[in-house]
């Protein structure tokens, strides 16, 4: 599933590819994707004529501003966008288009099928949800050492299962969790109220280093995640522990151990994360 690294990159893409264009029409071809409004004449009615005033994302949400619109977008597991001419084929599993009156269409592919589409005033989408319960951003400036403190506090849950929590941070999957927790030496089940104060430090400067620097490479290529363009990700070649199943540690040279936790594969070094 993208994380927010990869819907980062979706997000700047599109905002080159789409804004300023103008809606023409709207198909849906899966009408389970479109979860707000639950008509789905009503979805495109309220899109035809608007104009793409910007591409913003909430963790790993892309928020598509139409007008007074805002379509709040979650990608899922292999959901897709692409800018097409209006003649190129369309491709299997393309289960929505806009059109747009210069003859391009901004394509949605998802061969799974569990991406959705809720469509709100713009300005209200986090009152509702899939946003209304979500966590800080991590990459955000309000988002510093001490509300990340605050929010340890009192938490027994272990690590990898709290920062899976989007309602605890935002955008963060099974990668960058793993790739973070390497980073700072911490073991993914270790109680989070039990950190001192220089592994809190630690763990916070690693999300967000671990997270900044995947957004730098444009996410990580380790399925089939493209973005905007159809460009793949770079950080995959950078991923110290995740996938590494039985290979060295690039630090001490121990095979990587894989584990369960919180119901995810989970790929530790035991000798740098005790």
């Amino acid at each position: 599933m993208p994380e927010l690294p990869e819907v980062e990159t979706v997000r700047q893409t599109l905002e080159q590819l789409i804004v300023g264009k103008t809606v023409a029409d709207v198909a849906v071809f899966l009408p389970k994707i479109v979860k707000e409004p639950p008509d789905v004449d009503l979805f495109v009615q309220r899109l035809i004529g608007t104009e793409v005033t910007g591409v913003g994302r909430r963790g790993k949400f892309l928020r598509i501003f139409f007008g007074d619109w805002v379509l709040v977008s979650h990608l899922r597991m292999e959901g897709r966008y692409s800018l097409a001419q209006h003649d190129e084929p369309v491709e299997k599993h393309t289960h929505v288009i806009f059109r747009f009156t210069d003859k391009t269409e901004l394509r949605y592919r998802d061969v799974r099928q569990f991406g959705t589409m809720h469509l709100y005033p713009a300005g209200e989408e986090e009152q509702y949800p899939p946003l209304n319960k979500l966590g800080p951003e991590p990459l955000s400036d309000d988002f510093t050492l001490d509300v990340f403190r605050a929010r340890l506090a009192g938490r027994k849950t272990k690590l990898k299962a709290l920062l899976l929590n989007q309602e605890f941070l935002v955008g963060l999957g099974n990668i960058y969790v793993d790739e973070a927790l390497f980073s700072a030496g911490l073991h993914p089940e270790r109680p989070a109220d039990a950190l001192t104060e220089a592994e809190q430090k630690r763990l916070y400067k690693s999300i967000r280093s671990t997270l900044a620097e995947a957004v730098r490479l444009g996410g990580s290529s380790v399925r089939s995640y493209v973005n905007g363009k159809g460009e793949m990700g770079m950080f995959q070649l950078q991923i110290q522990v995740y996938g590494r199943k039985g290979e060295p540690c690039m630090r001490c040279g121990e095979p990587i151990t894989r584990l369960v936790v919180a119901g995810r594969g989970t790929h530790v070094c035991l000798k740098c994360q005790r």
